[in-house]
């Protein structure tokens, strides 16, 4: 089973940037880290970004995180990253990476389809 480890969370002050990363390690052919989601405290666990396909590059952005936020991978497909620019107070939360089957297509803004997460980086925004 694939198992994610997330890492780049910390504090920052808004209008900041941060960069996530997310390694998957580990024998899985089936799962792949394909989203990040995250939980602010008193909250439910939302969507930021996410790819709807494991075999092209189709993504997709939460709108409050749209314009500022950009998910990524590497070419092997086994890091995921995501670059927070212009952070904003209500970013913060716990950003968590997952991974799901590859065969799933299009998007799930309820992570149903997401099998496998990380333990989670805090981010903190914040003057």
């Amino acid at each position: 089973q694939v198992e994610l480890v997330e890492s780049g969370g910390g504090l920052v002050q808004p209008g900041g940037s941060l960069r996530l990363s997310c390694v998957a390690s580990g024998q899985s052919r089936m799962s792949a880290p394909m989203g990040w989601f995250r939980q602010a405290p008193g909250n439910d666990r939302q969507l930021v970004a996410q790819f709807t396909s494991w075999f092209e590059d189709r993504t997709r952005h939460a709108e409050s995180v749209r314009g500022r936020f950009t998910i990524s991978r590497d070419n092997a497909k086994t890091t995921l990253y995501l670059q927070m620019n212009r952070l904003k107070p209500e970013d913060t939360g716990v950003y968590y990476c997952a991974a799901r089957p590859r065969h799933f297509q299009g998007s799930d803004d309820n992570g149903e389809t997401y099998n496998t997460w990380g333990p989670g980086t805090q981010v903190t925004v914040s003057s």
